[in-house]
C-alpha cells in the first residue's frame, strides 16, 4: 500500500474580530488558486470558508477579540481540507434546519451558515468537545480527465 500524501499545510490563528474575516479570504484567495481550482469552485470554497470563521467569531466567541479561532488549509494532491477551530460549546446539530430554501424558512433571519458550507463543499463535519468546535470542510479537486473534457 502507498504512503498517503502529505498536505501542504497553511495555518492561520485570528482574533474574533469580524474584520479580519477580509484576511481569511485573502489567504482563501491565494490557497485556492494554488490548487488551479476554477473560479466558480474557488468561490464556493471562499463562501464557505467564511461562513466557518463567521460562526467562530460570531456564535463560538460572540465577537469576543481576546479569544482566537484557528484555520488550517491542508493542500493534498486531490482534495483540499479546511478545518476551523473554535473554543465555543458547540450547538446541537438536530436543531440545525436542514434545507432553509423551503418556503418555511425563505424569511429566516440565522440559520444558512450551515446550508451554505453544505452546498458549497463536498463534505462538511463538525465535532464537538470540551476545548470547543471543530468544523471539518472539504472540497475535491476535478480530476484531470473530467477537467480536459470540460475545457
Amino acid at each position: 500500500m502507498a504512503d498517503a500524501p502529505i498536505p501542504e499545510v497553511i495555518s492561520l490563528r485570528l482574533p474574533s474580530r469580524l474584520e479580519l474575516l477580509a484576511v481569511l479570504d485573502r489567504v482563501c484567495v491565494t490557497v485556492c488558486e494554488r490548487m488551479d481550482f476554477d473560479e466558480d469552485t474557488s468561490s464556493q470554497v471562499g463562501m464557505a470558508v467564511i461562513e466557518a470563521g463567521t460562526n467562530a467569531v460570531q456564535h463560538a466567541h460572540q465577537r469576543d477579540p481576546s479569544k482566537y479561532f484557528d484555520m488550517e488549509f491542508q493542500l493534498f494532491p486531490d482534495r483540499l481540507e479546511v478545518i476551523v477551530k473554535d473554543s465555543g460549546k458547540g450547538f446541537d446539530m438536530s436543531r440545525i434546519t436542514p434545507d432553509v430554501t423551503t418556503p418555511e424558512h425563505l424569511f429566516d433571519m440565522r440559520g444558512r451558515g450551515i446550508f451554505i458550507m453544505r452546498s458549497c463543499m463536498d463534505t462538511v463535519d463538525f465535532e464537538f468537545g470540551e476545548n470547543g468546535t471543530t468544523c471539518h470542510l472539504v472540497k475535491h479537486r476535478p480530476s484531470t480527465a473530467s477537467r480536459a473534457a470540460d475545457a
